[in-house]
């Protein structure tokens, strides 16, 4: 993609925030020559920070709301006449999801913008705003049996046995056979402690990598791999983001300094 940072991506530690955690997932691109009265009709419908848009295969642009308001209702111009491409906001910066949070926050620093488009590949995936680097929380280790449900159409499918090996009140790293398609919707079920009631999570998978064999586990001829899940929470209740960062807070190594 053209516009994009030439850093190159560094492999994360164990407590690593990556931008892939902390992005909204999905990026509505549209061509340059879409009405800024359609533009602002999508963002309404998809509640999306920004739109991506394409003027041509090496020229990129971004439509955000102030676009709209200081570009055209400011100037007392007429929506309908006027095509994205004239008032979008260039240059545009990409990341890699697999980049560390303080990389997206050194590139909004440098450059200026408060919106990054994240890339898997080289192929938008989300999208990464300064208000998201604010929440950015710590991870911390864990290692808290769970229940990881499928979710398929308006019910529930297939349930794996799974353990949480790093927790925030964004997401959660988890170590499963399962074999999930990256945007699986999911349902992540564990408790915190024998004293609190179980937490039942609604998810987004980010990434699915093979770990390592697990000995003497044989599905047909072949040797089941133990996978690294990445998932995204979503629509997390007040309730259970408090509960996660208390449990996060107490469980954080001693000579964590939170500042």
């Amino acid at each position: 993609m053209s516009d994009k940072d030439d850093q190159q991506p560094k492999a994360p530690d164990h407590q690593t925030i990556l931008v892939g955690h902390m992005m909204t997932p999905g990026v509505v691109q549209i061509p340059g020559d879409v009405s800024v009265t359609e533009a602002a009709s999508l963002l309404e419908r998809e509640r999306m920070p920004c739109l991506l848009v394409k003027d041509t295969e090496s020229r990129f642009g971004l439509m955000t709301p102030t676009d709209i308001v200081k570009k055209v209702v400011a100037q007392g111009l007429e929506p309908d006449d006027i095509e994205v491409r004239t008032i979008m906001t260039r240059p545009v910066q990409f990341i890699e999801y697999d980049r560390a949070m303080g990389d997206a926050s050194a590139l909004m620093m440098t450059t200026g913008t408060p919106i990054l488009i994240v890339t898997k590949q080289d192929q938008p995936v989300g999208v990464l705003t300064a208000r998201d680097l604010i929440l950015s929380p710590k991870r911390c280790a864990a290692n808290i049996p769970a229940t990881m449900s499928i979710i398929e159409g308006d019910g529930v499918g297939d349930e794996y046995r799974a353990v949480i090996s790093q927790l925030s009140h964004a997401g959660a790293s988890v170590e499963s056979l399962a074999l999930l398609p990256v945007g699986t919707k999911v349902i992540l079920s564990f408790c915190l402690s024998e004293m609190m009631g179980p937490l039942t999570i609604r998810g987004t998978v980010l990434n699915n990598a093979g770990v390592e064999p697990v000995s003497g586990t044989m599905t047909g001829s072949l040797m089941t791999t133990r996978r690294d899940v990445e998932i995204q929470f979503v629509d997390l209740s007040p309730a259970d983001q408090s509960r996660i960062k208390a449990w996060v807070l107490a469980n954080l190594p001693k000579s964590f300094d939170p500042s």
